[in-house]
């Protein structure tokens, strides 16, 4: 058995074991309860998602084309396939190549000329590269992978804005604006680069926190902006919950009132629920968070979300929604397959 194969079944038995763990006194694991349905829906998204890549790389959208590349690799990844290894090898080897020839010489991976977002797509690469690195066998390859990200995680540190946020651009170029949910994909994609052992500053991730817990209102709920502090977004709340603990951030004074907001408003899936028309976003984030609380939690909540994305599947095996199919596509594989392990960066 090779290194890399150990390594990949030492992910899976270790997130299995955890599981196990946490739900001794019950007669099965979260894991061994997945609903086979599940995994027949996960296998045709994951090949819709294959059959609709480009041969560079990439998913021919126009809007957030290196978000959705991001995305959709991670996707790949959930299943259990790396750079070199699974049915979803060469697609994921594919969307890092596409990736990594977007990294531009101030660290910034995407096209600011195209995308006048382009820090999502910052965030999200640095999460997908980050987790392809954890894997990468090539010496050259991981050397080149180590570079890139080195470079972007640089480039956060300086877009961040004095709140100690981030906005759709770099702080110098927005005008030092910041909202929420640019501000969560940074922070998820430096702690997938700090994991993968790229080195982070410290202070970047302090300011970071310190911007969500300013954000707090009274109710327990983040606002969408220092800037535009106002009503408490559900989504915002869920997505700002999901980065404190890849933060490393449980037990902070602020965690138990934004988790309690974000229970009431979200926990029961309903379509009233308050997501400001971005369902699958704030169910991306939310899941993240459910999952962390334990199975006690995790399971009932887990079954119902799932059975609602397995219904709403299109026959060839995408799903429709808010930005692209691929976006919507690369959400709902994300969380579905949260409990199989496989990701470093959404494991407890």
């Amino acid at each position: 058995m090779t290194q890399k194969t150990s390594r990949r079944d030492w992910l899976r038995t270790a997130a299995v074991l955890s599981v196990a763990g946490a739900t001794a006194a019950s007669s099965r694991t979260a894991y061994a309860a997945r609903d086979p349905r599940w995994n027949d829906t996960i296998t045709k998204g994951l090949n819709w998602l294959s059959r609709t890549q480009s041969s560079r790389g990439q998913w021919n959208t126009q809007a957030y084309p290196t978000a959705l590349a991001a995305l959709a690799g991670t996707a790949m990844i959930g299943s259990g396939s790396t750079t070199t290894q699974g049915p979803y090898a060469k697609e994921i080897a594919r969307a890092a190549d596409y990736l990594i020839s977007k990294s531009r010489d101030n660290g910034l991976i995407g096209d600011p000329q195209s995308d006048p977002r382009y820090t999502y797509g910052h965030g999200f690469s640095m999460l997908f590269l980050s987790q392809v690195l954890g894997e990468e066998g090539l010496l050259d390859r991981r050397e080149e992978l180590v570079e890139v990200l080195t470079k972007a995680v640089e480039f956060s540190g300086n877009a961040q804005t004095a709140a100690g946020g981030w906005g759709y651009v770099s702080a110098r170029e927005g005008n030092d604006f910041d909202e929420g949910s640019t501000t969560i994909t940074q922070v998820q994609g430096l702690r997938g680069c700090r994991n993968a052992g790229i080195p982070v500053s410290a202070e970047v991730i302090t300011k970071a926190k310190e911007y969500i817990y300013e954000c707090k209102n009274p109710d327990g709920g983040i606002s969408y902006s220092s800037r535009q502090k106002g009503s408490s977004r559900p989504a915002i709340t869920a997505a700002a919950l999901a980065a404190l603990y890849n933060a490393g951030d449980y037990d902070s004074e602020h965690v138990p009132e934004m988790l309690t907001y974000a229970k009431e408003s979200l926990h029961d899936i309903s379509d009233s629920t308050r997501a400001f028309g971005h369902w699958h976003y704030t169910y991306l984030y939310y899941s993240q968070v459910v999952y962390r609380q334990g199975d006690e939690l995790w399971t009932t909540f887990r079954d119902r979300l799932y059975d609602r994305i397995v219904s709403e599947q299109r026959p060839d095996g995408y799903w429709e929604g808010q930005i692209h199919p691929v976006y919507v596509t690369a959400c709902n594989l994300i969380m579905l397959q949260l409990d199989r392990g496989y990701l470093p960066i959404y494991q407890r």
